[in-house]
């Protein structure tokens, strides 16, 4: 029987921080990946994606773990996490190189790689993921696998993400603190993509926007490849403040309207509902019309769709998304926010639910958790590679204790 293995995605995000437990059969070609805890909490020590406070980022961690811990009953060590925020840029490049033996080896496409990834970075960047689109043997293209094929030529197309050295070394920091591993740092709508998108969606061409609380994270596929990401450092907070300062009512209280209340839509409103919006510094509450609430957030949610039009037409890929558009993250849940989408963009959206699991599915039935599920989803198809977790203190450690254990098998 297949061992069962464990894999845990931490979403470090700017409202909340999520510990997702996934257990998986190792070896298993059919990955079959069943929910077994989740832990939730409010995250205070992040803005627009990037850690401001490690104290309080720590302490959300280690409360999220617990949670999870609790209810999936193992104890987590090693976990994969998400990164975002405005730092995060990414560009193609190509790789050429010649072949040895006429048949292409595992060598010869970590060499072409390597040669694709060999661009100037500045110093205070560091590269997150190197991702091939495509291979081209002798100037024939579209392989996705080219071990085994012969030729002389082999070319690759690859998709690199980089983020500041200083942020990811923070979100590292956190988790190191809070008593775990990081195996691997993911892109995160690379993660939410993993999480909500399906192979036909991806070789049609779709694009993918996760609006969280801080940044709205962008990724565009054509055939089967990831061809464009970008983090614009505007998301779900910015509507929640619009509230609070139109409104004149505390930011908790701007938070809960627009979640019970919110629509994006004002004209499809009526004029006779109303709501109650609570007073700041203990003055009365008032009674307005939901319809004054819907006329704050429409103008800050239709600002946030034309700068991710912008950024969907610097891509250059505007016209090849046949699959239309999948809009996820916590943000999304506002009601009216696939409706103005499809007014604004003029292609089919849909709002993006985590699929492909099981176990306690319907507990992360929700776009808010199509992050964490990602880096689960992602973590398992990846699981098997030989790395070291991302921890250096934790490497040196376990190095030196295999020393001592060899110097005393030899006397």
């Amino acid at each position: 029987m297949a061992r069962r293995d464990i894999v845990v995605g931490l979403d470090i995000g700017t409202t909340k921080i999520c510990c997702i437990v996934g257990e998986f059969f190792a070896g298993n070609p059919e990955l079959e990946l069943d929910i077994i805890g989740i832990g939730t909490v409010a995250s205070t020590g992040l803005r627009k994606g990037v850690v401001i406070n490690i104290e309080a980022t720590v302490e959300s961690i280690t409360q999220a773990v617990q949670e999870a811990e609790r209810m999936a009953g193992v104890e987590i060590s090693t976990v994969y996490v998400g990164i975002a925020g405005g730092h995060i840029k990414s560009f193609n490049s190509t790789g050429v190189v010649a072949v040895k033996d006429k048949e292409i080896t595992q060598q010869d496409v970590q060499r072409v790689i390597d040669a694709a990834k060999a661009v100037a970075i500045p110093m205070d960047r560091e590269t997150i993921h190197v991702i091939p689109q495509e291979y081209m043997i002798d100037d024939q293209d579209g392989i996705r696998d080219p071990i085994g094929m012969n030729g002389v030529r082999l070319e690759a197309r690859v998709h690199i993400v980089t983020g500041a050295v200083t942020s990811a070394q923070n979100l590292v920091k956190c988790a190191n603190k809070a008593g775990l591993n990081v195996a691997e740092i993911c892109l995160e709508p690379i993660a939410s993509a993993e999480g909500v998108l399906c192979q036909d969606e991806k070789e049609l061409g779709v694009i993918l926007v996760d609006i969280g609380g801080g940044t709205s994270d962008i990724a565009i596929f054509k055939e089967g490849a990831i061809v464009h990401t970008s983090v614009l450092a505007v998301g779900g907070n910015h509507i929640t403040n619009d509230i609070a300062i139109g409104l004149r009512t505390p930011q908790h209280d701007a938070e809960e309207l627009k979640i019970k209340y919110g629509y994006a839509i004002p004209n499809v409103m009526s004029g006779n509902q109303n709501i109650e919006v609570a007073g700041v510094g203990g003055r009365k509450a008032r009674v307005l019309s939901r319809r004054i609430l819907a006329e704050i957030i429409a103008p800050r949610v239709e600002e946030l769709f034309s700068l991710i039009e912008m950024e969907i037409k610097k891509s250059g890929y505007q016209s090849l998304l046949s699959a239309g558009m999948v809009i996820t993250g916590g943000a999304t849940i506002l009601e009216g926010m696939s409706e103005l989408a499809e007014q604004i963009f003029k292609i089919p959206v849909k709002k993006g639910l985590p699929q492909g699991i099981g176990g306690l599915k319907d507990v992360v039935n929700s776009p808010k958790f199509a992050t964490g599920v990602g880096l689960l989803i992602y973590g398992a198809k990846n699981v098997t590679k030989a790395r070291f977790p991302i921890r250096e203190k934790n490497i040196y450690d376990k190095v030196y204790g295999s020393m001592r254990s060899w110097m005393r098998d030899l006397f």
